[in-house]
Parts: structure tokens; sequence; C-alpha cells
């Protein structure tokens, strides 16, 4: 394929939370790069994921949910989002048929300025009931300065296709950004600690996933192993108590769940260690924050 006319570019998926933005990209590009969870506010770091063909490179992004900032830690995921709303050659607005653009009209009129091509996609129409799909592409094109409304399952696997045919259509030509045999920019401890945060996610109610931060201390990788250590940090002593559970019965179940799903990911065995600590109030210390890797 001739340099001429091969193209590349970056394509930001955005969106409120607990939209599907993570479930789409882990669609599209055919691998589970970003966690999946039914609570929102999962994902907080800007992830990407490329899928390479002979003609083409399409770089994704899958960003933190919009939403109003509470605490350091939502400034720095609205960081993401806005510098991914700058490189972007072409955004995909997530929604759903519940959704809204309250909280969000300022990220909504900077999208609509940019200038970039917007592809709305409305997810969730499986849950479609009488005229309510109808009424939600009313609303939101009345908001949102697309070119194209696109709507799917990402569950399903419904219709993403058409996702992938309208963003090559707006894809530059341009050499390729990355290496061709390369997934993601993100290193393998990345992705080993966002298994093990999507375990606390699934496992524990409340506060106590919101609250916790998990960091990579040792990732050694043999022939045969890669031995993990893990620390998950908690803002107070009483959640430490809740994530060990009675006798570490808790903490024991996400090491065995997160191990098993690194050794699919990394296609090798895993030996893991988890370990807590407490963090007091890192979510609202800019210093901590920039510890665990959120510099925005």
């Amino acid at each position: 394929m001739s340099q001429d006319s091969h193209k590349a570019g970056f394509v930001n998926i955005v969106g409120k939370p607990n939209v599907g933005k993570s479930t789409l990209m882990n669609v599209l590009i055919g691998e589970r790069l970003s966690i999946i969870s039914s609570k929102a506010q999962t994902t907080r770091h800007r992830i990407m994921g490329i899928i390479n063909e002979p003609d083409y490179q399409i770089v994704f992004s899958d960003t933190p949910g919009m939403l109003k900032p509470k605490y350091e830690l939502h400034k720095s995921m609205m960081g993401f989002v806005h510098i991914s709303l700058e490189d972007a050659d072409v955004i995909v607005f997530v929604t759903d048929l519940y959704e809204t653009d309250a909280e969000i009209e300022d990220v909504i009129k900077k999208i609509n300025d940019s200038g970039v091509p917007v592809l709305l996609v409305i997810n969730k129409i499986d849950l479609n009931k009488g005229d309510k799909l109808d009424e939600v592409i009313a609303y939101w094109t009345q908001r949102l300065k697309a070119e194209v409304v696109i709507p799917i399952s990402a569950t399903e696997k419904f219709n993403t296709e058409k996702i992938m045919v309208e963003i090559l259509e707006r894809l530059p030509v341009h050499p390729p950004f990355y290496d061709k045999d390369e997934l993601t920019d993100r290193p393998e401890r990345f992705f080993a600690s966002e298994i093990i945060r999507e375990k606390i996610f699934l496992n524990y109610k409340k506060e106590i996933p919101y609250s916790t931060e998990v960091a990579i201390e040792d990732f050694y990788e043999e022939e045969k192993i890669i031995r993990i250590r893990a620390i998950i940090y908690v803002e107070r002593m009483s959640q430490k108590g809740i994530l060990i559970g009675e006798g570490g019965k808790m903490l024991k179940k996400v090491g065995i769940q997160s191990r098993e799903e690194m050794e699919k990911f990394f296609g090798k065995k895993v030996f893991l260690e988890t370990f807590v600590k407490v963090e007091d109030d890192w979510r609202k210390d800019k210093n901590k924050l920039r510890k665990f890797g959120y510099d925005q």
C-alpha cells in the first residue's frame, strides 16, 4: 500500500459515564482494553486502542465519562476528555436512550466549535420501546452538530460495523502514527492494574470502588510466568478492612479473579501478590494524583 493513499487518524470516543463507551471501543478493536462495568466512572484514564490494516490505521481513544468535577480526580479525568477533543480527526459521541446534556453543556459547545467531524452514536437501542429512539434522535440532533446518527447496541454488536464505515470515509490520508504491530500505547503493567480495578468494581458496593486506586509495584516477565506485585490504595482505614474482608476472603477472591483475567490477557501464567495500603484522601490531593499517573 502506497503511503500516498494510506489513511491514519485519531478517533476519540466521548460521552457521559455509563453510556457504553468502553464496551463500544472493545467491540470495534476486537480486544478487551477498557474496563467494562455497570457502575459509572470506571474509566479514569485515556486508553488508546489501535486497529491496523494494510491501507489504514485507526487510533481509538476511550475517555473518562463527561461529568461535573467534584474532586481533583474528576478534574484530571475531564482533562483527558478535553485533550481528546483537541487532537481528534473524528469524534464519536456516544449517548443512550436515557442521558441528556445536563452538566456537560460546555463540553457540547466545545465539540460543536471544534470543526471536527462528529458521529452521533445512540447506544442500548435493544432497550427501545415505542417512539423513544425517535425522541432521543430529535433531542440530540438539536444540540450536537453531528454529520450522521448511528443507533447501535454495543453489547449485541448490532450496527457497530456502520461506525467503522463512517470513520473510514472521514479518516485523513496519512502515514501510520504507530508501528503496525502495536495494539495500544499503554504498557502491560497499566492493564494489570486496570484488571484488578475492574474486579474491585465487580465485588464491592457503594464508595469502595471509587475510593481505590491500584499501583503495580513490580512486573517481572519470565519465559513461562509473569510475577506481579500490586498495591491497592484506599482513602480510609475502615475501607481497608472492607476490602480485605473477614480472614482476607474478599481480597483473596479479587486476587484469584484478577490473576485468571491476566492470564487470558497476557497469554501466560501469572503469579500475583496484592497488598492494601491507606493513602488519605488521595482523590482530592494533586500531588497524590500525580503519583498515580493523573498528570494532565
